[in-house]
C-alpha cells in the first residue's frame, strides 16, 4: 500500500508538469458535473471567409454545426453561415444575403425535414430557409400588428422562438420591444410587450425560447435591457421573471432539463431545470469587457468570455458558445465526464 501510495504521489505532478512545459493543457472551467475543456476559435474556418460578429450557432441532427456572423470587411467571401462537421470541419457557406445583419438562428425539425429560421437585422426580415439556404418564405415590417400601423415605427427583429403548434414568436428586440406572433404559415397572430419595465412589458427581447419542460409550453423571453428573464403565457399573458443574469441574449436546452444562457456580460450562465443557477462559466463580468470586445484576438483570456450572444447543446452535452466581437469566435466547451 505504502508503495503504491509513493508511486501514485510521484505520477501526478510528472503529468501534470508535462503538461503545462508543452504548453498543450487547455482552461477547464466550471466543477462537478458541470465540467468544461475550453477551445477557442473552434473550427477550420477557411482563409476566404473572415468572421463579423458571431451572432447565431446551431447543431443539426447529424451533428452538423451552423454559425451565423456577420462578415469582416476584410473577408473575401460575403457568406454568412458556416457550417462545420462536429470535428470542425468547414462544409459549406452560403447566406451572403444576411451580410451585416446575420442574427438570431434558430433551428426547426417539421416532419422529416429540418429548418433555419433566421433573423436578419440590417433588412428587418424573417427568414424561414433550407438547411442549404433555400429561402421557404420571409416575414418582413408586422405591419398588419396594431403598434406598427400607425405609421412607421423602427423594427429590428433579434431572434425567434417557435411552439410546439407552430407558432412563431419574433421578438423586435432592436426595434421597438414587442413580440409579434404568426401561425406555421406566418399568418400574423398577435402581439403584446412593448417598451417598459414592469411585468409584461420588455425592453430589447433579444433572444426567446418556447420552454416545454414542464409539460405546459411556456415563452422564455431574454429581457436583455431590464437585465432579466421573463416568462409568458403563449397567449402573450406575463407569468414572472427569473433572476440569476445580467444581460441575457438567449437559451438553449439540454435534454437533461440544464438550459444555457449566453450573458452578454462576459459569462455563460447554466441553469438548472427549476431554473436555479448552476454555474456562471468563463465569468470575466468584472472586466472592461465592452472595451475588449473591440480588440485583437491576442487581448482575450484563455477560458474567459468577452462578449457571449449565442450558444447551444450539442447531442453530446458540449456546448458551442459564439461572441459579439469585432473579429468573431467560436468556443467549444467538451463536457469533461467527472
Amino acid at each position: 500500500m505504502l508503495r503504491r501510495q509513493f508511486l501514485t504521489g510521484l505520477t501526478a505532478p510528472l503529468i501534470l508538469g508535462a503538461q503545462n512545459k508543452s504548453g498543450s493543457a487547455k482552461p477547464v472551467i466550471g466543477s462537478g458535473d458541470h465540467t468544461y475543456e475550453v477551445t477557442h476559435d473552434w473550427g477550420e474556418l477557411p482563409a476566404g471567409i473572415q468572421y463579423g460578429n458571431t451572432h447565431g450557432v446551431c447543431e443539426d441532427s447529424q451533428g452538423r454545426i451552423y454559425i451565423h456572423h456577420t462578415v469582416n470587411a476584410a473577408s473575401e467571401s460575403h457568406d454568412t453561415m458556416v457550417v462545420f462537421d462536429r470535428n470542425g470541419k468547414f462544409v459549406k457557406s452560403w447566406g451572403a444575403e444576411f451580410r451585416g445583419g446575420a442574427h438570431g438562428l434558430k433551428i426547426q425539425r417539421e416532419g422529416n425535414q429540418e429548418f433555419l429560421y433566421l433573423c436578419d437585422t440590417k433588412r428587418a426580415v424573417v427568414v424561414k430557409s433550407t438547411l442549404d439556404g433555400e429561402e421557404v418564405f420571409m416575414l418582413g415590417y408586422p405591419s398588419m400588428a396594431e403598434p406598427y400601423s400607425h405609421g412607421y415605427i423602427k423594427y429590428s427583429p433579434t431572434n425567434l422562438a417557435i411552439a410546439p403548434n407552430g407558432d412563431i414568436y419574433i421578438g423586435d428586440g432592436y426595434g421597438s420591444s414587442y413580440i409579434n406572433q404568426y401561425n406555421r404559415e406566418g399568418n400574423y397572430v398577435r402581439t403584446f410587450g412593448g417598451k417598459g419595465t414592469e411585468l409584461g412589458k420588455l425592453d430589447c427581447p433579444h433572444g426567446l425560447i418556447v420552454d416545454t419542460r414542464s409539460g405546459t409550453p411556456v415563452l422564455v423571453v431574454a429581457d436583455r435591457g431590464n437585465h432579466r428573464i421573463q416568462r409568458f403565457q403563449l397567449d402573450g399573458t406575463p407569468i414572472d421573471t427569473i433572476a440569476g443574469t445580467n444581460l441575457p441574449c438567449h437559451f438553449n436546452v439540454f435534454r437533461n432539463g440544464d438550459v444555457v444562457v449566453p450573458d452578454l456580460g462576459a459569462r455563460v450562465t447554466l441553469l438548472d431545470r427549476n431554473n436555479q443557477v448552476i454555474e456562471h462559466l468563463g465569468d470575466d463580468s468584472q472586466s472592461k469587457w465592452s472595451d475588449t470586445r473591440k480588440l485583437s484576438r491576442d487581448h482575450f483570456t484563455p477560458g474567459k468570455f468577452v462578449c457571449p450572444h449565442s450558444a447551444c447543446f450539442d447531442h453530446a452535452g458540449n456546448i458551442f458558445v459564439v461572441e459579439w466581437v469585432e473579429v468573431g469566435r467560436v468556443t467549444k466547451l467538451r463536457h469533461v465526464i467527472a
